[in-house]
């Protein structure tokens, strides 16, 4: 089963390379590569609910704390856990620094 990223279900068109995207700003999710391969995604899209400042509903969401609740009502995120089941990762690691 192919996996899709948000902006594929939520069809936002903030991702690269879509037309007039400039005049609108990318969305973090679609370009932060710190999750990338989070819950089998590309980028954060898999896991944008963890990535602050995301453009959901076309409006800047807010950090991981702040708009959690919102998301865990969010058809993809359902999507999401279903999809990956027992592997699903709601709240990721924090990334490693290097000298750790």
């Amino acid at each position: 089963m192919k996996r899709q990223n948000c902006w594929e279900v939520m069809k936002c068109g903030r991702e690269p390379g879509v037309k007039n995207v400039e005049q609108q700003s990318v969305c973090p999710a679609a370009v932060s590569n710190q999750y990338d391969g989070v819950n089998k995604g590309t980028f954060g899209g898999r896991i944008c609910w963890a990535i602050t400042g995301t453009l959901c509903g076309g409006e800047v969401q807010g950090t991981y704390a702040k708009k959690l609740i919102t998301c865990l009502n969010c058809k993809f995120l359902k999507q999401v856990n279903e999809d990956e089941d027992r592997f699903f990762v709601l709240r990721p690691k924090a990334p490693q620094k290097k000298d750790e």
